[in-house]
């Protein structure tokens, strides 16, 4: 009995390092991918991610397979705010393009095991205490409102409890140190600016996973599938990421349509003891919100005289973190290996501070 429990975590397992590994040597290795190539690689993981669900329906029937895919389609839709997040990052502390395909590795590498933990968490505390339940209802509702409204979240690292810890303990060097995480020079061990995107990054990967986790319990309780489909939601997002400013430009009510679907699952989160609505209703509603959102995207573009004036400028205005979050970089950074005591380098700060393309040469 327990080895037929261990068997499909096992198999998981397995195929998440392999897949891993599949997009880390093979996706645009070593280079800037183009769209065309980022565009055929998403398609190709969206196909063996719904290849899953008949894996699932196989092994342990169609209701399973129904919760899988719907976990999937949630999660894959909030992880496009995890890329929003991670590149706003990116610019911030100036990370050059063939920098960031590492970075996003462990980016993913670190938002599964936090999901994982999350998820044992939550079930744990929801077999225990079933007014949790109600409280994650409350809080997917209070999420949906802030994202409706457009409440900006606070993403400047500056402000980031980790990257601040970090700072105070190792001083940071001026450049990226051609990509190492640390440095030692001087007798003396810095961390780069690299390292602290990471760390900035981690500390984003678990604000997302307080927000995602409870919209998955909205739909199942089975910690296999919910980890199994944040699994194949996250897999080839260093392929989507290259696509997100497209998808800024042409989704026009992206936030709007991820609002409504993390409202829908909140009030399903509070209702359940009352109304019961099973897989294949909660896979169609989700499914059909989010055709509505792209259909009205689309349909607004197409009738808005200005629609291509006015999609440029939601993409820069989503993108142009770089100036914004740049120009307050100056006083942030620690000291760099010019001088041993930490006041003689420029560190993240002023790493941040400068425009994109000055930033990107010195590495």
């Amino acid at each position: 009995m327990a080895l037929e429990a261990i068997a499909p975590w096992a198999a998981l397992v397995v195929a998440l390092l392999v897949f891993l590994w599949l997009d880390l040597h093979f996706f645009a290795r070593g280079r800037e991918p183009d769209f065309r190539e980022a565009a055929i690689w998403s398609i190709g993981w969206l196909v063996v991610s719904l290849a899953v669900a008949l894996v699932v329906w196989g092994f342990q029937g169609s209701d399973d397979a129904v919760l899988y895919t719907t976990v999937y389609l949630i999660e894959r839709s909030l992880s496009l705010d995890n890329l929003f997040v991670f590149l706003l990052l990116f610019a911030y502390f100036g990370v050059p393009v063939e920098r960031r395909a590492r970075l996003l590795f462990w980016g993913i590498v670190a938002a599964l095991v936090l999901r994982g933990v999350f998820i044992l968490a939550g079930i744990t505390l929801i077999e225990q205490f079933h007014v949790v339940v109600y409280l994650l209802g409350v809080a997917l509702l209070v999420l949906a409102y802030r994202i409706f409204k457009g409440v900006d979240e606070n993403v400047d690292p500056d402000k980031n409890l980790m990257v601040r810890l970090v700072r105070r303990f190792y001083p940071v060097t001026d450049d990226f140190r051609e990509g190492h995480w640390f440095s030692k020079e001087h007798g003396k061990r810095y961390v780069t600016p690299l390292f602290l995107c990471l760390v900035a990054v981690v500390f984003a990967d678990i604000a997302f996973a307080i927000d995602s986790i409870p919209a998955a319990f909205a739909i199942t309780r089975d910690p296999f599938l919910i980890w199994m489909g944040n699994v194949f939601a996250l897999l080839g997002l260093r392929a989507l990421f290259v696509l997100v400013e497209g998808l800024i430009s042409r989704f026009r009510y992206l936030d709007e349509t991820i609002a409504v679907v993390l409202g829908v699952v909140g009030v399903k989160l509070l209702i359940e003891d009352v109304v019961k609505i099973g897989p294949i209703a909660s896979l169609a509603i989700i499914a059909v919100l989010f055709t509505i959102g792209i259909v009205a995207s689309l349909l607004a573009d197409r009738r808005d005289p200005d629609s291509d004036a006015k999609q440029e400028e939601r993409a820069k205005r989503t993108l142009s973190s770089e100036d914004d979050e740049g120009g307050e970089g100056d006083e942030g950074g620690e000291g760099g290996p010019g001088d041993g005591d930490g006041n003689g380098g420029t560190g993240a700060g002023a790493g941040a501070g400068k425009p994109a393309a000055d930033r990107a040469e010195s590495s």
